[in-house]
C-alpha cells in the first residue's frame, strides 16, 4: 500500500521536475491510501494556484485511490509523532495515516526525510 505526501501530489499535478518519481504511485489506485489531510492541503494549494474547478478536477483524481479520515487513534498517533519527530499537525497526520495502513509514506518533504516508513525523493532543482 502507498500513500503520497501532499508534496508529492503537488509535484504531480503540476508537472513538476520529480512528477515521474510519484506518478507511478499515484496511478496505482488500487494500493493508493489517500489521508483526507491531503485533499485539503491539495485542493487549497490547486485553488491558489489555478482556480477551484481545476481543484476540484483534482481532488476528483485523489479520490480514486481510499480515502481515509482522519478517526481517534490516527489523531493520537499523529500527536506522538509530532512531539517526537517535530513534524507539523498535518505531516503527522498523514505519517500516522500511513503507519496505521501499513503503507509506505513517498514525499519530498524534508520533515519526514529519515523516519520509518518513508521514500523521500530529493527536490530536484
Amino acid at each position: 500500500m502507498t500513500v503520497v505526501d501532499t508534496s508529492g501530489w503537488i509535484e504531480y499535478f503540476f508537472d513538476g521536475k520529480n512528477a515521474a518519481s510519484f506518478a507511478h504511485k499515484i496511478e496505482n489506485t488500487s494500493k493508493l491510501i489517500v489521508p483526507v489531510i491531503c485533499l485539503y492541503e491539495v485542493f487549497k494549494k490547486v485553488n491558489l494556484v489555478a482556480d477551484e474547478a481545476k481543484a476540484l478536477q483534482a481532488v476528483a483524481q485523489m479520490k480514486q485511490g481510499r480515502v481515509v479520515d482522519v478517526t481517534e487513534p490516527i489523531a493520537l498517533q499523529a500527536a506522538l509523532i509530532s512531539i517526537r519527530h517535530r513534524i507539523p499537525m498535518a505531516d503527522s497526520l498523514i505519517l500516522a495515516t500511513a503507519w496505521g495502513e501499513q503503507a509506505m509514506l513517498w514525499t519530498q518533504d524534508e520533515h519526514f526525510k529519515g523516519l520509518p516508513g518513508v521514500e523521500f525523493k530529493k527536490p530536484k532543482e
